[in-house]
């Protein structure tokens, strides 16, 4: 049977199960020479599991507390008062009694100790559940010491320990308490320390909190502590705080809180002796656990304690690099409008795809930019291009540029290769505006486009095994350096159209004191893939309308098979061959469509009944053609109305003229901007439709347990499966639990080789006190009902809703022809969002920071989506105006 009590010397690295997170890392702390760590013994989850391991009604309890939800709070508080109750009646087992007595014989029964809870998920490198548990201090006595015990285990079901781990998928009878007694140290000063400053995620930037006494009073919030910064053996920044109370121990057990004297209040906590000296051992500890350290300390008699040691869990990964300089890298989940992780095997096509110097962190990407920094031509282009789709990563750029010493200025002749590649920035560098252009431009390169598909889907059908795999990497190939979605021309006719609409805006502002006349310019223009797909849903809905048992039937519908069973209703077949013709043009699409491995429409239809019901709902018959026309007699309207009022000034005939040449490249080219992504993810679908036929048979083999299970190999792993029939299963255990915690961070804009999170600011005057900023990209105002909708499947809007999500991206386009106004939190001027919003005459602020937190669903809200800010309205007044 496994030691009821361990002595943190005797505790093994392999016993994580037996003595807790705390427990382990205290093992691992007491055993690095030259680190003080006050003796102490860990009563393990072997004690516990006794305590409760014949208790039926306990058992009982448990069972009744794993069926609930973290919603369900009253249940929660009820069974678990029930069970923290039996286990604080229930008597010690005598075997751990008689273990924890002998332990503490050998310490000194006398002294006062310190009772910690350690379970079995805590403090892990992904899930700290700080806090999760009791802490006991200054406790004398076998007796006390034992009731203390007690308290431990049963604080594992404290309300806040078992909503912890329902939010973070733990089961709560495979969590185990091991319980931590360790003798007191009674300090001067304690607090925590930081290997990476907790604020910026900077790894080199040591932040050290202290204050007077126990760390107690500073972990509960009683007092303010003293700031440190320590960088490379500096102290770069000190914060002295006003410390009126600290905690101390007192003799015959207990703390007490005290007020300090009004000179010790504003008085340093550490010496700077003693802060670098602090940073040291903190620097040894990290390098002891190999990653960034949350650690308690505490000072007495001159001497440092250490307490607990555990990682630093909210840290976002730093994007791998080969070498030892610094490095900036750039977000690409912020461009594409998709910042969830993606797995694997979406990852691996996204950079084969790409000829830009990628690189992951976190289950994202990031592109390195570090040589564009470094050229003053590269930089210039690097901040022109991010700046005008998102001036928040422009911004965060712009600092790391005016802090100079972090990326060296280098000749531009030395900034032409990077990982063997010429193109460093994130668009082509072979591109050209175009001025004189053929107008058959667009419709030439999509019918390009199309023809390459319909050949990808007629050669792959013959491809299997190993040959599929180099016939879709010789495909990607040519994608990269032929086909027209990387044709220069396609991008050339994107950035002629950008530079088009900034020429407007600018001009208009010049001569005719106008903001953003280009939005209303861009309103249903031709060409656009992705707000035609809007409206196409519009039509389906038109066809299905008149058949009332087809739209209760869709009413009710549960699964993907429903599309089998709608030819039963009057109307059915028409119903069934409109959905089946707009799958077959857009079912390629779904939410965070650049990871190959995300469900597609075509294989879950049922996404878009509700999108389906809502328009019926919504909109009168013929709607979708009624808002296209609508929305190109308002541009065609604000053109002449530009044009008229420029020829009224001087030189107004030439000003009119050359206004007019670049409103006819944004109409006639502004469309096509949504195409190119279009194109890759028709060609994924195909790519992934192949991928799962050798799934299927890799299952069928016994290689897989299901398909899905391929999304979490790369593309070369899932080559060398297919050509071996062999994998080992660990790896895609492994890499779930790595998709998990991935899925809880939230990826920064920029990010360096520090791990420093540089945050942009937008640079704005005269905006209301309580605005909620963020980036103009569609005029207008409007105020209506805030729906906060996180995923696009829990949709239900009314028809003037403002919808507040975090990011957009071609698939939820259909909900945009329901609603009056977008904000988001991810997002700039020619994303995919600010480009159909556009289009759609819709007021839109992207880029806002928390928004899905700052605004309450069903709030009434202003968007001012002209200046670029939300207000959140008292009252329930209802206006819309466009300007």
């Amino acid at each position: 049977m496994s030691a009821l009590v361990l002595g943190f010397q005797e505790v093994e690295h392999s016993q994580l199960l037996l003595v807790g997170g705390k427990g382990l890392n205290l093992g691992k702390l007491s055993k690095i020479e030259g680190i003080q760590v006050p003796e102490g013994f860990c009563v393990t989850t072997a004690g516990y599991q006794k305590a409760i391991e014949q208790n039926e009604t306990y058992h009982g309890l448990l069972n009744q507390l794993t069926t609930l939800k973290a919603e369900d709070r009253d249940q929660i508080g009820e069974i678990s008062r029930k069970i923290r109750q039996l286990i604080m009646e229930a008597a010690v087992p005598s075997d751990v009694v008689k273990a924890v007595t002998h332990y503490l014989s050998q310490l000194g029964d006398d002294h006062a100790y310190a009772v910690r809870s350690s379970a079995t998920a805590e403090d892990l490198p992904h899930a700290s559940f700080a806090g999760q548990q009791d802490t006991f201090l200054n406790i004398i006595g076998v007796d006390a010491i034992l009731q203390h015990i007690s308290k431990c285990w049963a604080s594992l079901f404290t309300d806040r320990a078992v909503i912890y781990r329902m939010h973070n998928g733990f089961d709560h009878s495979q969590v185990y308490l091991s319980v931590i007694v360790q003798r007191m140290v009674f300090p001067q000063a304690s607090g925590i320390l930081f290997t990476a400053d907790p604020i910026t995620s900077n790894r080199k930037l040591l932040s050290i909190d202290a204050s007077f006494g126990l760390g107690e009073a500073l972990v509960s919030g009683l007092v303010s502590a003293d700031c440190y910064k320590v960088q490379e053996e500096e102290i770069v920044d000190k914060r002295i705080a006003t410390k009126k109370l600290a905690i101390y121990g007192l003799k015959e057990g207990g703390t007490d809180t005290r007020q300090l004297d009004p000179d010790q209040q504003t008085a340093q906590t550490l010496t700077e002796p003693q802060i670098l000296q602090l940073a040291r051992i903190g620097r040894q500890i990290e390098a002891h656990f190999g990653c960034p350290q949350d650690i308690e300390w505490c000072l007495a008699n001159g001497t440092f304690y250490i307490v607990q040691s555990r990682p630093i869990t909210t840290l976002y990964p730093i994007p791998e690099a080969n070498d030892q300089e610094n490095h900036v890298y750039v977000s690409v989940g912020h461009q594409q409008m998709m910042t969830d992780p993606m797995k694997p095997l979406g990852l691996s096509f996204y950079l084969l795809l790409t000829p830009a110097p990628m690189r992951k962190a976190g289950g994202r990407l990031f592109v390195d930019v570090s040589l564009m920094l470094a050229s003053p031509s590269g930089r210039e282009t690097l901040i022109n291009v991010l700046g005008k789709n998102d001036p928040l990563i422009k911004d965060a750029l712009t600092t790391v540029i005016e802090r100079g010493d972090f990326i060296k200025p280098t000749p531009d002749d030395k900034t032409e290769q990077s990982d063997g590649k010429s193109n460093q920035g994130p668009a082509p560098a072979n591109y050209e505006t175009l001025n004189d252009y053929d107008p058959a431009i667009v419709s030439d390169l999509i019918q390009r486009s199309e023809t390459s598909i319909e050949e990808l889907k007629y050669k792959i059908q013959t491809k299997s095994g190993a040959d599929l795999f180099d016939f879709i990497q010789e495909d990607i190939q040519e994608l990269r350096t032929r086909k027209n979605v990387s044709d220069p021309r396609s991008f050339g006719v994107i950035m002629t159209a950008m530079n088009a609409s900034a020429w407007i805006n600018e001009k208009m502002m010049e001569w005719l004191g106008e903001k953003n006349a280009a939005d209303t310019l861009s309103q249903s223009v031709p060409n656009n893939i992705t707000s035609e797909m809007g409206l196409a849903l519009m039509d389906v809905a038109d066809v299905i309308r008149p058949y009332p048992d087809v739209i209760t039937y869709l009413q009710h519908v549960k699964n993907d098979r429903f599309l089998d069973e709608l030819v039963k209703f009057e109307g059915g077949q028409e119903s069934q061959d409109a959905i089946y013709a707009y799958l077959g043009k857009y079912g390629m699409r779904c939410t965070g469509e650049i990871d190959i491995t995300r469900t597609r429409w075509s294989e879950k239809p049922i996404t878009l009944v509700p999108m389906i019901l809502g328009n019926i709902k919504n909109f009168e018959p013929n709607a979708g053609k009624r808002k296209f026309e609508q929305g190109r007699q308002e541009a065609l309207n604000k053109e002449q109305e530009l044009l008229e009022r420029l020829k009224r000034l001087p030189d107004g005939e030439q000003k009119a003229k050359e206004t007019k040449r670049m409103i006819d490249l944004v109409r006639n080219l502004i469309g096509y901007r949504e195409y190119p992504k279009y194109a890759y993810i028709n060609r994924f679908f195909v790519y992934k439709q192949t991928l799962l036929k050798e799934a299927g048979q890799l299952v069928e083999a016994g290689v897989i347990l299901e398909k899905e299970d391929i999304y979490y190999l790369t593309f070369e792993e899932l080559h060398e499966v297919v050509r071996t029939n062999k994998l080992d299963y660990q790896i895609i255990n492994k890499r779930k639990e790595e998709y998990k915690f991935y899925d809880k961070l939230t990826p920064p804009r920029v990010i360096t080789s520090d791990g420093e999170i540089i945050a942009g600011k937008y640079k704005r005057e005269n905006l209301p006190a309580e605005a909620i900023v963020g980036l103009p990209v569609s005029s207008g105002v409007i105020e209506g009902r805030a729906r906060v909708i996180l995923n696009m499947e829990d949709a239900d809007l009314e028809d003037g809703d403002i919808l507040v999500t975090c990011f957009t991206d071609p698939s939820w386009t259909p909900l945009f022809v329901s609603i009056k106004g977008l904000v988001t939190e991810v997002g700039g001027l020619m994303t995919h969002g600010a480009v159909i919003a556009r289009e759609y005459g819709l007021p839109a602020v992207v880029g806002v920071e928390n928004a899905t937190k700052l605004i309450k669903d069903g709030q009434r809200i202003r968007v001012h989506g002209t200046e670029g800010y939300i207000e959140i309205l008292k009252s329930v007044k209802y206006t819309e105006s466009h300007e």
